[in-house]
């Protein structure tokens, strides 16, 4: 088994901090094995490393290593280029494609960005790390493969599980042996090691001199707090190399790379902020709030409903009112005489008799097919004497049709 410096010389991991070597010796330790291992940091910590060390130092050393980054990999199509796929499985396969498990057989195989993975597909990979089965997407036959699984994530995987975005059972299944990676703020010793390693490499890339920084700005290197940690750190390291024409750096030239520089940075309480009212941690929240909403408005129509039917009957009582001052009104008052008004009973007749006048009402002629055709049947065979090929000839139609329709006129 190598040593911890051998290793490092060999990955070209810069750095002295207890930290970091002690997760080299613990991938140095399980290498041999067939552990499943989880490596867990920061994004940007080179969490790349550990897998090859650890394959490197196995007995599946001489098989194939492939790395996945499972965030990079649509949801929709993550089981086929995991398991694969068979001809016609879904629109677009037209043939049959082996998926990474089947390929890395006998090999490593590197999952990075683990908790980005869908929930079914977690279920299939399980499957793979209990009894090393699995199912090309479209296929019914199962299939063996021995390959060793190790794991990287950025995430904290205990609040994905209470979220229910991460299956309890296969975090420990993949967590044998975890390995986490300390972030660069917390090795302070080795940010300025790093710097110099990544100005000598861009001064031989770009064919400059290298650039160097003054004590101020070592100071100032140190105290950043780097959030993207070593990619950030090469990244800067690169536009200085590139952008200034100064191969001194001062702390100021420094401090202009740097994005949110605060020389106080002060810890931030993490979990006591209260959570904002839109903020539903589970579904049975949002549940409970569109229900008390519908409580709401359920009472809100109630009292429209009672205001409306208020208001409904005063308008009645109101009608009811003016109506009986009406009926008051209109009634005969008991001493009030009534002038009684009388017709002559004789009355001539003679102006009534101006507007008399004869209506002569004709009867509506039908309509109806039926009657039309028994009455030219009758007429035609009237005029031909009884003779029926005649009449049949005169209306038009054969000798037999219009025997049919004798019979069934009754005719």
């Amino acid at each position: 088994m190598s040593n911890v410096q051998t290793v490092k010389q060999r990955f070209e991991i810069i750095g002295n901090d207890p930290k970091l070597n002690r997760a080299i010796e613990k991938a140095l330790r399980v290498g041999p094995t067939d552990i499943s291992v989880l490596i867990t940091g920061e994004s940007g910590v080179g969490k790349e490393a550990m897998p090859k060390i650890i394959h490197s130092e196995s007995h599946r050393k001489h098989g194939k290593y492939i790395a996945v980054n499972c965030g990079a990999i649509p949801e929709g199509t993550i089981d086929s280029e995991l398991f694969g796929h068979e001809k016609g499985a879904f629109t677009g396969a037209t043939q049959t494609r082996l998926g990474y498990f089947e390929v890395a057989d006998k090999g490593t195989i590197f999952l990075d960005e683990v908790g980005e993975l869908p929930l079914p597909t977690q279920v299939r990979l399980l499957r793979v790390l209990e009894t090393g089965e699995f199912m090309k997407v479209g296929s019914s036959k199962v299939q063996k493969t021995d390959v060793r699984i190790i794991a990287a994530t950025n995430v904290d995987m205990q609040q994905s599980i209470k979220k229910e975005r991460f299956r309890e059972d296969l975090y420990y299944r993949l967590s044998t042996v975890e390995i986490e990676l300390p972030p660069l703020r917390e090795r302070k010793e080795d940010i300025h090691l790093l710097f110099r390693k990544f100005a000598v490499d861009f001064g031989r890339t770009y064919n400059m001199p290298t650039i160097r920084l003054e004590d101020s700005a070592i100071q100032l290197l140190e105290k950043y707090h780097w959030p993207g940690n070593i990619r950030q750190l090469r990244n800067t390291a690169e536009q200085i190399s590139v952008l200034e024409t100064e191969r001194s750096i001062t702390a100021l030239t420094l401090q202009s790379y740097l994005p949110h520089y605060r020389e106080n940075n002060l810890p931030a309480v993490i979990g006591s902020a209260k959570k904002d009212e839109n903020d539903f941690s589970s579904e049975r929240e949002i549940l409970y709030k569109i229900l008390f909403d519908m409580r709401a408005d359920i009472n809100e129509l109630k009292k429209l409903t009672s205001n409306q039917n208020g208001s409904a009957k005063r308008n009645q009582s109101e009608e009811r009112e003016l109506y009986y001052a009406a009926e008051e009104e209109l009634s005969p008052r008991e001493n009030e005489q009534l002038e009684i008004l009388r017709l002559p009973e004789n009355r001539s007749l003679a102006a009534s008799n101006r507007y008399e006048f004869a209506e002569e009402i004709q009867e509506e002629e039908t309509l109806s097919l039926q009657e039309k055709e028994v009455e030219l049947i009758k007429k035609s065979l009237e005029r031909n004497g009884g003779r029926r090929k005649a009449a049949a000839d005169e209306l038009g139609i054969s000798e037999r049709t219009l025997y049919r329709k004798i019979k069934q006129y009754n005719l």
